[in-house]
């Protein structure tokens, strides 16, 4: 899966499942910049992962929840790395709690940052995209089946993303440019980690008992963003230990 003169940017990468996947994409051969909303010393030890690897790394800060930020993240990359090959839509926020109980604040933050930035950063890189592009989206596995009342605005704004991809991909098909979601499950991070307070009841919605880590999902991203899935577009890769078997 050489991504070898492929040029990336990965938004929200500055710790967890984004760092993981810059850092993979950079491992695979692609320069690779990343953005980040206030962590910018986690994002400047990102970057110098990335070009330990012998690559060009980038830090752009921008808050996904602001669209003109995001659009000026994907122009910074293109401007910094000569063009832009794969995007990958990974800022995410989850915000729990009941509908009855959510502040229109929370909503407006959710829909932001997992649906409109996604979106919009879509729209932003098109223009840059060429044949063999690729669009990947970090959605969840709740996006397909949602075990608590809580996570309903959550898992919505997932599902949207499903929906808006399957559309990218028919939009983008003819030119060869796939777009596609991949939806983890329960991966041991500072958001959600495997010793924290949900961790017992999560691990026992697995096949595997366990939680996964950052880089089974950027495997899974590299793959996307490789000529080996040509052929794979408007889909979802659930990668969840099995929670929704």
């Amino acid at each position: 899966m050489n991504l070898k003169g492929k040029r990336a940017l990965v938004t929200g990468a500055s710790r967890g499942i984004g760092a993981a996947i810059a850092k993979a994409l950079a491992a695979a051969g692609a320069d690779v910049a990343i953005t980040y909303e206030k962590s910018a010393e986690e994002a400047a030890r990102v970057v110098k992962a990335i070009e330990a690897e012998g690559r060009r790394g980038v830090a752009i800060q921008a808050d996904s929840a602001n669209a003109s930020a995001v659009q000026a993240s994907v122009q910074k990359t293109a401007e910094a790395l000569g063009g832009l090959d794969i995007l990958v839509n990974n800022a995410g926020i989850l915000r729990m709690s009941d509908v009855k109980d959510m502040s229109i604040e929370d909503i407006d933050a959710t829909l932001n940052v997992n649906v409109r930035a996604p979106i919009v950063a879509a729209q932003a890189a098109i223009p840059h995209l060429g044949a063999g592009g690729r669009i990947i989206s970090i959605g969840s596995y709740f996006a397909d089946r949602v075990p608590a009342s809580m996570l309903g605005v959550y898992a919505g704004s997932k599902s949207a993303l499903v929906a808006f991809t399957q559309g990218l991909a028919r939009e983008l098909g003819s030119r060869g440019i796939t777009a596609n979601v991949v939806q983890p499950g329960s991966i041991n991070t500072d958001m959600n980690p495997a010793d924290g307070p949900f961790s017992s009841t999560l691990k026992s919605l697995t096949a595997t008992g366990d939680y996964g880590t950052g880089e089974d999902i950027a495997r899974a991203v590299v793959f996307l963003a490789s000529a080996h899935a040509g052929y794979v577009t408007g889909t979802t890769l659930t990668v969840d230990g099995g929670a929704n078997a």
